[in-house]
């Protein structure tokens, strides 16, 4: 039996593109007669403070439709123009798409706006007779629901390197995906070089066999293979990704694990743990127990220098550090973190990781950036690991909570103390689970702000991201597996208002990705639903 998206290609790709087929989908499109013919030498315009934009429009026109450009004011058939007196209007994301009178003109308050004119210019694009290419008439008004619009990867369990995440920035910036949220360690995996621990590559990136498996049923798997896996990005080499990803407007957010998910830096330093015993890089997937003992003093110095080497490197005001998943059964058994918390007033092991989470709070903000963290950081159980205990700590107020686990309820509380939230509820947007559990339409169907939210708290949900959990996702072509289509799903689910969404609409735009993913070798998944 064909799949559905053989299906869909079959039917759409070679019929006329309507304007309408966009993802995500505007706010407001209005068709008109008409057309705008590009030629294969076509003359662009735009300002010196819209270079890169217009590079990039260059680059983008030539490699996906064999069209080569000028830049020349005169004679333009395609402008590029930044207009500040629509910030209020349409915000910093927003533009305005106008094709008619043989031209197209993208204007926007900020240069990311005209990126995002661009990203929907490529996609109504239509090949014409011969050599040449045209736009039909239409008048676009765009701008996000919402201002996070997050993929992640997960490299610590598998390393995908530099060309793998480049791909992937690259159909971020086409889906008006901002924010790339980078998991960059956790037990099995270390993959930042820090300078003043190098152990943390030389040991805490390599482990010596990898437990094989499925989702779900991989986490009881005996099955080991025992090829070694390593890999770890050089400072050099996140300097040249942070580049491209700047130069397509998404910002990176890295994850670096605290207190728990510490076994790679453990295994790297054992001073570390609270065991102070040496262990190995796990092979074994699922949660550990050893965890950071940062009631010894070196070990927040540690802390605080790894993160000031993320500083330096990462331009983005905001550092994720993890914070889910701790188990006490180390802080349980350990003297001196009972006579830690004594002395400190701490009354149960969950008030001391929001009492952690606050010291590291601190010292982000002392350095000009701002904490996230999955909700565990709370203090709220959301595990049968660990005791239910009521929690005194408050979460420092600045911290952004990235809700993953748990009752709906949590997000409610979250804003009402105050907290901004981006909602990545785990039974819609793990990409590590399957097309079963989370189908296409289930994907199209989230909405990150939960019912019952306290009013005019709407504003405190940033947007949402979408997990690319790397487990059992040992080879790229199984990450685009389960990655495509569902990412364009999330990424209307973050651009697009709701009374705007229409899923049978969305399912006839997908031939335009389909194909290129065809072309660019992307193995999407062909039986999403």
């Amino acid at each position: 039996m064909k799949t559905l998206f053989f299906l869909l290609f079959s039917i759409f790709a070679f019929l006329s593109v309507s304007a309408v087929n966009i993802i995500p989908y505007p706010s407001k499109v209005s068709e008109s007669s008409g057309k705008v013919v590009l030629k294969k030498k076509l003359v662009v315009s735009y300002s010196d403070d819209l270079t890169a934009e217009g590079i990039y429009l260059s680059r983008v026109l030539e490699n996906d439709f064999a069209i080569t450009t000028k830049n020349n004011k005169k004679r333009a058939v395609v402008l590029l123009k930044k207009n500040p007196s629509l910030l209020t209007r349409l915000g910093e994301e927003g533009y305005l798409l106008d094709a008619k009178n043989n031209k197209v003109v993208i204007q926007a308050a900020t240069g990311r706006g005209v990126f995002y004119g661009i990203q929907t210019l490529r996609q109504i694009i239509e090949k014409g007779s011969g050599s040449t290419c045209f736009v039909n008439g239409v008048e676009i008004e765009d701008s996000p629901r919402f201002s996070w619009r997050a993929f992640m990867l997960d490299e610590s369990r598998n390393f995908k390197g530099m060309k793998v995440v480049k791909e992937l920035l690259d159909e971020m910036a086409l889906l008006k995906l901002n924010t790339f949220h980078w998991h960059l360690t956790d037990d099995q995996g270390w993959r930042i070089e820090i300078e003043k621990y190098p152990l943390l590559t030389q040991i805490g990136a390599r482990r010596d066999s990898t437990q094989s498996g499925v989702w779900p049923g991989g986490w009881s798997s005996t099955v080991y293979d025992t090829t070694p896996h390593e890999g770890f990005y050089t400072k050099q080499q996140i300097r040249e990704i942070l580049k491209y990803a700047k130069e397509r407007h998404i910002q990176v957010i890295p994850e670096i694990e605290m207190p728990g998910h510490a076994c790679a830096a453990i295994a790297s330093y054992p001073w570390l743990g609270v065991s102070k015993k040496k262990i190995s890089v796990p092979a074994k997937f699922g949660v550990h127990y050893d965890v950071f003992d940062f009631t010894d003093s070196r070990v927040e110095n540690f802390l605080k220098d790894v993160l000031d080497e993320i500083f330096e490197l990462f331009p983005a005001p905001i550092v994720h550090i993890g914070g889910d998943e701790v188990r006490h059964d180390q802080w349980e058994s350990s003297p001196e973190i009972n006579k830690f918390m004594q002395e400190n007033g701490i009354e149960s092991y969950s008030d001391l990781q929001v009492w952690f989470t606050n010291r590291m709070s601190k010292y982000i903000e002392s350095k000009g950036h701002r904490m996230m963290g999955w909700n565990d950081i709370m203090g709220v159980q959301l595990h049968e690991y660990n005791k239910e205990e009521q929690v005194k700590e408050k979460l420092a107020q600045s911290a952004i909570v990235h809700f993953w686990k748990g009752d709906l309820d949590l997000v409610k509380q979250a804003v009402s103390a105050g907290h901004e939230i981006v909602n990545s509820y785990h039974e819609f947007t793990y990409l590590d689970y399957d097309y079963e559990r989370i189908p296409l339409e289930k994907a199209y169907s989230f909405n990150p702000v939960p019912e019952g939210l306290p009013a005019g708290l709407n504003n405190k949900i940033l947007g949402l991201g979408c997990q690319m959990w790397g487990e059992w996702i040992p080879t790229k072509e199984s990450m685009e597996q389960r990655v495509f289509p569902r990412i364009a799903a999330y990424a209307e689910v973050g651009w697009t208002s709701t009374e705007q969404k229409d899923y049978t609409r969305f399912t006839e735009a997908l031939p335009f990705f389909i194909n290129r993913w065809k072309k660019a070798g992307i193995n999407y998944n062909q039986d999403a639903e």
